[in-house]
């Protein structure tokens, strides 16, 4: 590495090369967790011109690069190669052009997502995502990652939301698909592509996403109580006319710990007219009500407070005995997953699925929580035609167990992409699903 930070230096500046031992903690810790070894230093290319240049030299000298935002998913994922520079684009974050009447906003890809939505709330638009440390997480890390959030359930996913990108290759050319309006949909399969690719395609500079109006009024339901009840309430929800922006569902220790009450819960957010709003939170009360379970509506600031809590539970500060994973079942048996989740558990794990889609989160301890209960978990999410993914976890952990867990049949095809878009393999190697 001593050879390769004055090389560097030369297109970045020396400003533009932190060493490992003048890292921030987090950062280190993050890094550190992607194969457990440490790096001497991460570079912060401040334009296009710089990053693309970097990896031109990279490509050349066949270094392997770790692509990174603010860092704070840096330790998502697999154990890979060690790898030669840490490259982050925290200095590329800018936003390039917010066009409010075509409800759309074009940003680098080291905007953080905090800083974007303040200014969108401004002129009453916002991008309904809720990523993992909304302070810290960049538009890149965003989609590299696939981090949605509860407001998937009106709103799509990141891939839904995405209508451009611009990247620069592994051999350090730029690249551009899709476009700024919402009609274009040229590009739209390599959108989807680097959707959750993990940075093992391409390292984003530029990115577009379609943007929504902020509703007139906003209230939320939480009901708690039983799990059968919970799932008939859950059916009722899904199957009827009521039109929410978000519907979660809680295990009972998260339900504990929010202070909720006792039991499984079920949390839906309704936004639109003040009138609708109102009548659609009524019914769903007495459908809970109905059904014995015990139920509260939160509006202004409590709301507020209650979902921004919701997700600090399950992405509290990594720490190096804590594991989140990723989570996926058919949505009707959303339910049976958080029960199995209690039970495997012994009611300590935190667990929370969006009951429209059946992707959820749980978070897990490591000092309680055996390898060979993940295991059964997944083996419990594979029966439901879904998946269990490791996201965050120390990394003795990741080495006894297969993070990714996939299941499918589509690997080949995924190691075509990988050696189209990155023939060398310098770029996050063997990161991804399958030892990509």
């Amino acid at each position: 590495m001593n050879a390769i930070a004055p090389e560097l230096a030369l297109i970045v500046g020396d400003s533009g090369i932190c060493n490992w031992d003048d890292l921030p903690p987090d950062w280190q810790e993050q890094i550190a967790r992607v194969n457990g070894s440490e790096y001497s230093s991460v570079v912060y290319p401040s334009c296009v011109e710089e990053l693309s240049e970097v990896m031109k030299c990279a490509y050349n000298k066949g270094w392997r690069v770790l692509p990174g935002g603010s860092g704070s998913k840096l330790g998502w994922g697999g154990i890979g190669k060690p790898v030669n520079l840490v490259l982050s684009t925290q200095r590329l974050n800018q936003v390039i052009d917010h066009a409010v009447g075509d409800l759309t906003v074009t940003a680098q890809a080291g905007v953080k997502f905090a800083d974007l939505q303040a200014m969108l709330l401004k002129t009453g638009q916002f991008l309904p995502l809720e990523p993992a440390y909304p302070q810290n997480a960049t538009l890149g890390g965003i989609i590299a990652t696939a981090d949605s959030g509860s407001w998937r359930h009106r709103y799509g996913g990141v891939r839904d939301m995405l209508l451009g990108i611009s990247f620069v290759r592994s051999d350090g050319e730029v690249a551009k698909a899709g476009g700024r309006v919402v009609k274009n949909v040229a590009g739209y399969d390599l959108m989807k592509l680097f959707t959750g690719s993990f940075g093992t395609l391409g390292i984003l500079t530029d990115v577009t996403f379609r943007l929504y109006p902020v509703q007139e009024a906003s209230a939320t339901v939480v009901l708690v109580g039983e799990a059968d009840a919970i799932a008939s309430t859950t059916k009722s929800l899904l199957a009827s006319a009521l039109t929410p922006t978000a519907a979660d569902l809680l295990s009972t220790q998260l339900v504990t710990t929010l202070g909720l009450g006792q039991g499984m819960g079920l949390m839906v957010r309704f936004q639109s007219l003040s009138e609708s709003v109102k009548e659609q939170s009524s019914r769903l009360l007495e459908v809970g009500q109905q059904l014995g379970l015990l139920g509260t509506l939160s509006t202004n600031s409590d709301e507020t407070h209650l979902w921004k809590s919701l997700p600090e539970q399950i992405w509290a500060a990594p720490q190096h005995s804590g594991i989140t994973c990723k989570i996926g079942v058919v949505p009707t048996a959303a339910v049976a997953m958080l029960t199995q989740l209690d039970t495997l558990t012994s009611g300590t794990g935190l667990g929370l699925i969006h009951a429209g889609s059946g992707l959820g989160n749980v978070r897990l301890d490591s000092a309680t929580v055996k390898p060979e209960t993940i295991l059964e978990m997944r083996k419990h999410c594979q029966s439901h035609n879904g998946f269990l993914t490791i996201l965050e976890a120390p990394v003795a952990l990741k080495q006894q167990l297969d993070v990714w867990g996939y299941a499918g049949n589509a690997l080949d095809m995924m190691r075509r992409i990988k050696e189209m878009f990155d023939p060398k393999d310098i770029l996050s190697p063997q990161r991804f699903v399958g030892g990509i």
